[in-house]
């Protein structure tokens, strides 16, 4: 992990700068910074998060459910074969999904296939502090729930999402 940057060299960056510095915060998502960057400066850690989540709350059901579509699969095959985001391999190695045995993993990849069939998007949690038996704990309680809420919910996952990959970039 490189060094955390300053609220104040944040601010400091040129528009085409902060995006480059920070385009791949949302996943594959580029767009959420090129928002974000209108609401400088920032007058602090929280303040940075908050243009972000704004960005992500305010944008129209389209670019939301891009968003959404863009997370890949807990414990995924495209994980296996390292065809996601820097961050999201960081993150998913941090919560054990790398080292599944063989019945672990096909049991993530049945509710993921679940989960996929009853909504039409990806199961998204902020592994970040978790382990694979909240996250299958979480599979188990939210693949019950209506589309309205499970949309909200992802919505809000992501939002923890920016919010822990802000904090490993930017100095609290």
């Amino acid at each position: 992990m490189t060094e955390q940057l300053s609220i104040k060299v944040v601010n400091a960056f040129t528009a085409s700068e902060f995006i480059s510095q920070f385009g791949d915060i949302a996943e594959h998502s580029k767009w959420v910074a090129e928002k974000a960057v209108l609401a400088r400066p920032y007058s602090d850690h929280a303040n940075m998060v908050l243009a972000f989540q704004r960005a992500v709350l305010d944008a129209d059901e389209h670019h939301q459910t891009k968003l959404i579509l863009a997370h890949p699969d807990l414990a995924g095959r495209a994980a296996l074969v390292g065809q996601i985001a820097d961050e999201s391999k960081h993150e998913q190695r941090g919560a054990g999904l790398d080292a599944l045995n063989h019945e672990e993993f096909e049991q993530f990849h049945r509710l993921n296939d679940m989960y996929r069939s009853r909504f039409g998007f990806p199961f998204i949690f902020a592994v970040t502090g978790a382990h694979k038996h909240q996250i299958l704990e979480s599979f188990s309680n939210r693949i019950g729930g209506t589309m309205e809420e499970e949309r909200l919910t992802a919505l809000a996952q992501i939002l923890r999402i920016i919010r822990f990959r802000l904090s490993a970039r930017v100095s609290l």
